[in-house]
């Protein structure tokens, strides 16, 4: 099961029970219903012991407090008032959960050093932090532990606000871009022999439940519309290929969609240009691009987004197989260019590519932002904590970038020019799918920007954020969902009514 804390809202209230979580600013500075709990010797004495300074998302746990009516306290540090930025009250509510066990109770009192607030923006943010971090992936687990325990529950939360009504409403929306994160993780974290094409389709076809319309086309329906390069991908799998359309129509009728286009290898051993066996099980991950868009939609149609919205998965395998694709191929997109293959690894941008041009050229959309763990390059040039961005339109990729500093999943901004162009050219197409090792981040969105023509285009390469990704105060899950809040943030400030 995907396990998710239980988070609720009260007003402050005397004689807590459990676990009470409180904050604490700079120089340990308390807030007055944190100082009437009678703690505040308690807490000096500890914190001197444990050189606690209250800095950001640090903690500090005091078990069985003195004169104290409940059994443990957990301060959080915030540090100095007046550097707070919004992603931080994010942080915070990650950090808070990150101090609760598998079925703790715990009561937190979210105020101010100097009593007041936080808004219920605040509020609302500490809470999707909780709810981010409490996320847990433990579908395959036995349900008794060792000891024959059984399994316990998530951590029950009451969070004691300010203004409960107005919290509520704010954490409404937040709650429904939570299930949209949770939705992404759990698909890059399922196994591929349980995660196929066809299984991927279908869980992407559950979002009509909200609203969302779906289209599902098969393997036929593509070769009718000429989608070579995305089939030529999954030939060497016995498992058909799928390529998903979700519609969310919330806004006017006469508005031309966003759209967001998703790479879904759901397995990916290479090829005949097989990869190295070491780590080779991370490949399930290689979804996490239509994971994403899929998550996107969910939350974008869970809190009734103001928007018309396109998102498109090309839903494949790169297996290794007599009728696999081979080095020295040419196939012919769906946009009429023929591609050369070079290396059967470079799958990702071949399934875009169909993808891309079939979005634009069906749905006309007033932008296309594409995601894909394309290349190990970015990695090496970003490392885990920033995802490639490669841009054709400068006011997208601004927002893009107020977007990801708002969450906290961080983009930069990566070079296309014809230099890099040129690497890719053909001897015998009109182009090859990999330019060699050097640039190859940038040389795989060359690639892509040939399948697009005037629509503003953006891609982002996540290969470093969505899988394997780093651990942070709101994430402990080896898939991220990255991608999922940076966009409904993007379609928030940018593009809703």
């Amino acid at each position: 099961m995907t396990v998710t804390a239980d988070i609720s809202f009260a007003q402050f209230a005397a004689a807590p029970k459990g676990t009470v979580i409180v904050l604490a600013g700079d120089k340990l500075k308390m807030g007055p219903r944190t100082a009437a709990l009678g703690v505040e010797d308690v807490v000096r004495r500890a914190a001197k012991t444990a050189d606690f300074e209250a800095a950001r998302v640090k903690t500090l746990d005091i078990l069985a407090p003195e004169s104290a009516t409940f059994d443990r306290l957990v301060v959080v540090g915030i540090g100095k008032i007046d550097d707070l930025r919004e992603h931080d009250w994010v942080r915070l509510g990650g950090a808070s959960m990150g101090a609760l066990a598998r079925g703790a109770t715990a009561t937190i009192l979210l105020e101010l050093p100097d009593g007041s607030g936080p808004d219920a923006k605040a509020a609302a943010d500490f809470a999707f932090g909780l709810s981010l971090r409490s996320y847990a992936f433990d579908k395959y687990k036995p349900s008794k532990n060792g000891q024959g325990k059984a399994s316990k529950p998530p951590p029950k939360v009451t969070i004691q606000v300010k203004d409960v009504a107005a919290t509520r409403r704010m954490w409404m929306a937040r709650s429904e871009v939570a299930a949209g994160v949770t939705l992404a993780r759990d698909l890059v974290n399922e196994p591929a022999n349980v995660l196929g094409p066809v299984e991927f389709a279908a869980e992407a076809a559950a979002l009509k439940s909200l609203g969302v319309t779906v289209e599902v086309l098969t393997e036929r329906q593509m070769e009718k519309l000429g989608m070579r390069a995305l089939l030529g991908v999954n030939q060497g799998s016995t498992r058909p290929p799928r390529l998903v359309v979700m519609r969310w129509n919330g806004g006017r009728g006469r508005d031309r969609p966003l759209a967001f286009v998703g790479k879904g290898v759901v397995f990916d051993t290479g090829g005949v240009s097989i990869k190295p066996a070491g780590g080779m099980e991370d490949m399930k991950g290689d979804m996490a691009g239509a994971a994403a868009v899929t998550g996107l939609m969910r939350a974008l149609a869970g809190r009734k987004a103001k928007v018309n919205v396109v998102g498109v998965i090309g839903l494949v395998e790169n297996m290794v197989d007599g009728n696999s694709q081979r080095p020295g191929d040419i196939v012919a997109a769906m946009s009429g260019r023929t591609i050369e293959i070079i290396n059967t690894d470079a799958e990702g941008r071949l399934v875009l590519a169909d993808a891309l041009h079939y979005t634009e050229t069906r749905f006309k959309p007033k932008l296309i932002v594409d995601l894909a763990t394309l290349t190990g390059a970015i990695i090496v040039a970003l490392g885990h904590h920033h995802a490639g961005l490669y841009a054709t339109d400068d006011e997208l990729a601004e927002a893009m970038r107020a977007a990801g500093e708002a969450t906290g999943e961080k983009i930069w901004r990566m070079p296309l020019g014809p230099e890099y162009d040129k690497m890719i050219d053909s001897k015998f197409a009109d182009v090859k799918n990999t330019g060699g090792r050097w640039g190859g981040s940038i040389t795989a969105a060359q690639f892509l920007k040939r399948f697009v023509n005037n629509t503003p285009w953006a891609h982002l390469d996540i290969a470093g954020t969505a899988m394997d990704s780093p651990q942070t105060d709101t994430n402990r899950s080896w898939a991220s969902g990255f991608g999922v809040r940076l966009l409904d943030r993007l379609v928030a400030d940018k593009y809703e009514g």
